[in-house]
C-alpha cells in the first residue's frame, strides 16, 4: 500500500479516539488471513475509514461509481483500496475484480444497501454480496455500525457522540449448485441482512426488526 495509506490509517485513529467514543466489539471474530467478505450497513461517509481503522486487516472497498468520475480521484481511491461498482446494473466486471482480491486472500468490503441510509434503517440489499460469497466460496463477515449517523454540522464535535463497530461471527453461504435464480438471490441476500441486523440495536434494523 502507498504511504500516505498509513497515514490516512494513523490520522482517522486520532481523529475517532479525539473527537468520538469509538468502540469496537468482537474484534476477535476477524479472520486474521485469507479471502473475506465483509457486509456492514452504511450510515455516513466515515464508515470507509472508520472500518478501515476498526478491523485489523488490510481491506479493499466496493464503491459507487460515480466516486471514479475524476480522475485524480479515481487514481485516489485505486490507490487506497477501492474498485467500482454500478448500482442496479450487472457488474460482471466488478464481480470479477472482487474474485480477483479475494483470490489474493485479501479482505473485500461490500455495502449491501448499494448507499448511505438517511433515517439510519436497514433496508433491502442488491444481491451482488451474495453472488461475490457465493461465487468465491469465502465466508462473509457481518459489521453493524451505529453512531456515524450523528455525525453532523459541526456540534456533534463538542457532544463526543458514541461510534461502536460490533463485528459477528464469519458465516457460509450455501454454494450454488447452478445458476441462482432472483428468487434465491433476494432470499439469501436477506439472510445477510438479518446477520447484520443481529448486530444492531432494534431501532436500527428497519426491515429487519423481525
Amino acid at each position: 500500500m502507498p504511504w500516505y495509506y498509513h497515514v490516512a490509517r494513523g490520522i482517522v485513529k486520532l481523529l475517532l479516539r479525539l473527537l468520538t467514543r469509538w468502540r469496537v466489539e468482537g474484534g476477535e471474530n476477524v479472520p486474521r488471513q485469507g479471502p473475506l467478505l465483509v457486509v456492514a450497513n452504511h450510515l455516513h461517509l466515515v464508515d470507509p475509514p472508520l472500518l478501515g481503522v476498526s478491523l485489523n486487516r488490510r481491506l479493499v472497498f466496493v464503491a459507487k461509481e460515480e466516486l471514479f468520475r475524476s480522475r485524480l480521484t479515481a487514481y485516489l481511491l485505486r490507490r487506497l483500496g477501492a474498485f467500482p461498482v454500478r448500482r442496479g446494473r450487472p457488474n460482471r466486471k466488478a464481480l470479477r475484480q472482487a474474485g480477483q482480491f479475494l483470490d489474493e486472500g485479501l479482505a473485500v468490503v461490500v455495502f449491501p444497501e448499494g448507499a448511505r441510509s438517511r433515517g439510519g434503517q436497514l433496508r433491502p440489499a442488491f444481491p451482488g454480496a451474495v453472488l461475490m460469497a457465493v461465487r468465491n466460496g469465502v465466508p462473509v463477515l457481518p459489521v453493524g455500525l451505529t453512531g456515524t449517523e450523528k455525525l453532523k454540522g459541526l456540534s456533534w464535535v463538542l457532544r463526543r457522540p458514541g461510534i461502536t463497530v460490533s463485528i459477528g461471527r464469519p458465516f457460509h453461504l450455501p454454494p450454488a449448485s447452478g445458476r441462482l435464480t432472483r428468487v434465491e438471490l433476494d432470499r439469501q441476500a436477506d439472510f445477510v441482512m438479518r446477520r447484520i441486523a443481529e448486530l444492531l440495536p432494534v431501532e436500527y434494523r428497519g426491515d429487519y426488526k423481525t
